[in-house]
């Protein structure tokens, strides 16, 4: 590895809007996730394909996901140099309905291993 092949730039972080209030009581509407995330579908990362040729779909910055059986939406960092209001946006959703918020890293599912 050289050294310009390694990114000196730390990767965006990922912040989960989990469907919990602050005091354990289970966020309402049960589907505020799907909406939330549908709110923010129209940010994407450049190239990607916009407009009548765009298939529906979520950003890839704002995913609804259920971890652990708790309903989330996991927020890329990125979207804040993106759109900073709709980042703005999402965390301040989180703020005033008093949900549970946490950085982390969504680690992807790995294959299961052949039988020896």
């Amino acid at each position: 590895m050289t050294a310009a092949s390694v990114s000196t730039e730390p990767k965006p972080r990922q912040i989960f809007i989990q469907g919990i209030t602050k005091d354990g009581r289970t966020f309402r509407p049960s589907d505020w996730a799907e909406r939330l995330a549908g709110a923010m579908s129209s940010f994407r990362p450049e190239g990607v394909v916009q407009g009548r040729a765009a298939y529906i779909g979520y950003s890839p910055y704002c995913v609804p996901r259920v971890i652990n059986g708790v309903k989330c939406v996991i927020v890329n960092e990125a979207l804040k140099s993106v759109e900073p209001m709709a980042w703005d946006f999402v965390m301040n959703f989180a703020r005033d309905n008093d949900l549970q918020v946490a950085e982390a890293c969504l680690v992807p599912d790995t294959p299961a291993s052949p039988p020896a």
